[in-house]
């Protein structure tokens, strides 16, 4: 296993980490709802930055791990299947089936929706 590579992945990791505690809190706080606004904001901002990142990585020359810095640790660090599956359980456990509905749909129009939006902005860009 590349030592390097695995400390690049740890400290994007890190960062995505602090930053999806951050932002997601923030975000829950501003809603002042029960509805996982805080996940949903991440995953979706984490779509777009990858969407973005994924073409303009093959436009830059990055080493593989410069770009698992930012793809593997950052960003699978700041998006968040894991608590977006939490959030809609306790919304079904609840009997707020509306609200999990609306979370599933809305975390992956939204996501999808972002990514190809990053995509879209990069072409327009470079």
């Amino acid at each position: 296993m590349n030592i390097g590579l695995l400390f690049s992945i740890g400290i994007g990791g890190f960062i995505g980490a602090i930053l999806r505690f951050s932002i997601s809190g923030w975000v829950q706080k501003a809603t002042a709802t029960t509805f996982p606004f805080g996940t949903l904001s991440v995953n979706i901002l984490g779509s777009f930055i990858i969407g973005f990142l994924f073409l303009y990585f093959q436009h830059i020359n990055l080493s593989p791990t410069q770009k698992a810095l930012f793809i593997t640790g950052l960003l699978g660090s700041l998006t968040t299947f894991s608590t977006f599956s939490l959030d809609t359980v306790l919304l079904l456990q609840n009997e707020l089936y509306a609200k999990a509905f609306s979370n599933v749909l809305l975390n992956v129009l939204f996501s999808l929706g972002a990514t190809l939006l990053g995509m879209w902005v990069f072409k327009r860009v470079f």
